[in-house]
């Protein structure tokens, strides 16, 4: 008979962190649905989730289910945004600042836009040989979940949809906000003139991530 270690599967042998991420890229959870993707008990997710909400890491909210009771939903908070990936935020944060400081704004909007050329050569080069637009989507997709934005990708209709669960350089991103006015441009010349990309999801917005709609072009 195998052990209980033994028989976990890999995301649970750090179960809590397995939620966490599952909330991360998902958003809001009810503990049934945590339970089925982990196939488990909800009672077992349940413990998790309370030792979880005691460490401040995880939140719960109500949402009405018809004559039923409410379903409670469970999402992560802030304090638990410190356990993904940064980028070294405050550093770049303090950069920002002594550059703007040093150069001014318009010195500084240099910089910014002399790197994100930068990034679009490489994500060029990287996206070399995709024939396709959806190759170009999932590879560039690729990239950015490597680089921390827990990317994903899926089709809806005639479209395709680039998800970015988080974003490493939010904190930078907030101080100078042409990084993610120039991050939508470089997504729209490596992807090419064949797709017409839009953001409608913005983290610096309010939202839970940042979604973008590419739309194949004739």
């Amino acid at each position: 008979m195998k052990s209980d270690k033994q028989s976990q599967t890999p995301a649970l042998r750090d179960p809590r962190r397995a939620i966490m991420d599952v909330l991360k890229r998902q958003g809001a959870q009810p503990a049934a649905a945590l339970a089925k993707r982990f196939g488990v008990t909800a009672m077992a997710v349940r413990q998790h989730l309370y030792a979880l909400q005691e460490e401040g890491m995880v939140a719960a909210q109500s949402q009405p289910s018809g004559r039923g009771r409410p379903t409670k939903l469970w999402t992560l908070t802030a304090k638990a945004e410190g356990l993904f990936p940064d980028a070294h935020q405050e550093l770049a944060v303090d950069l920002l600042g002594h550059m703007r400081a040093q150069f001014g704004e318009a010195g500084l909007e240099g910089i910014i836009d002399r790197h994100s050329a930068a990034q679009r050569h490489g994500y060029e080069a990287a996206l070399d040989g995709c024939k396709t637009l959806e190759a170009r989507v999932k590879a560039l997709a690729r990239l950015r979940n490597d680089e921390g934005y827990m990317a994903a990708v899926k089709r809806d209709g005639k479209d395709w949809l680039l998800v970015e669960n988080h974003c490493p350089i939010c904190a930078a991103a907030r101080s100078c906000t042409r990084l993610c006015a120039n991050e939508l441009d470089v997504f729209t010349r490596v992807l090419g003139p064949t797709a017409k990309v839009v953001r409608e999801e913005h983290i610096l917005a309010g939202a839970r991530r940042c979604a973008y709609r590419i739309t194949p072009q004739a």
